[in-house]
């Protein structure tokens, strides 16, 4: 019988948990020649291409600001090719990396959105702008599925207060926008007064937003 040590399962008692990022997603294809001029054609940077005679090669991409990778190649997966279905891209702006992808040549399809969980798929962004809610596809040449999710603020939890960061000067742009547009309802609310503390505000909405806590008003 094996047993469980408490210390070892949940760590031990006022030491926070051992950090565990998903790195490397594997995605099987057939041409890997192909596969690779698509994927740099996206833009997205080539961190490896590597062989070990011809029973093994490795080559690795990195999507704009992300901390993980994909990787295909000879002998890493015994998947079938274009079997990858559903691998999500979390974007900030949904039509803006839709626009961008097309521009790189990745045939997106339109942006559909749910009304609610297990609703219907209804055409075009989230009216509210939502989190979570509104998606774009397209596939690489070997049949592998992406799913762009447009994701502003993260749940409460999701995210670790204490790093809040932003992946690239237009995610860190697009969050100072939202947060100039909140600020703008925030000195309404105070009688139209020029707040002089503004840089305070945007910081405490923005990392709140982030996080998923509730916004300054």
């Amino acid at each position: 019988m094996s047993s469980t040590n408490p210390a070892h399962s949940e760590g031990a008692v006022g030491t926070p948990p051992l950090a565990m990022k998903p790195e490397v997603v594997v995605i099987p294809v057939s041409d890997i020649e192909r596969a690779k001029h698509f994927y740099a054609g996206l833009g997205w940077r080539l961190d490896a291409d590597f062989a070990v005679g011809d029973p093994f090669r490795v080559v690795q991409f990195t999507p704009p600001g992300s901390p993980s990778s994909v990787r295909f190649g000879t002998g890493v997966t015994s998947a079938i090719p274009g079997s990858a279905q559903g691998l999500f891209l979390v974007v900030s702006d949904i039509e803006a990396a839709r626009t961008e992808l097309i521009n790189h040549g990745a045939d997106v399809g339109e942006i559909f959105h749910r009304a609610g969980p297990g609703l219907p798929v209804v055409n075009g962004r989230d009216p509210a702008r939502r989190s979570y809610f509104s998606y774009a596809a397209f596939s690489d040449p070997e049949g592998n599925s992406w799913l762009l999710q447009e994701v502003i603020a993260r749940l409460p939890g999701r995210v670790d207060p204490n790093e809040t960061t932003f992946s690239s000067s237009t995610e860190l742009a697009t969050a100072l926008r939202r947060a100039s547009e909140a600020h703008g309802e925030h000195e309404k609310r105070t009688g139209g007064q020029r707040d002089e503390n503004w840089p305070d505000w945007y910081a405490e909405y923005m990392v709140a937003e982030y996080v998923g806590k509730p916004l300054p008003l």
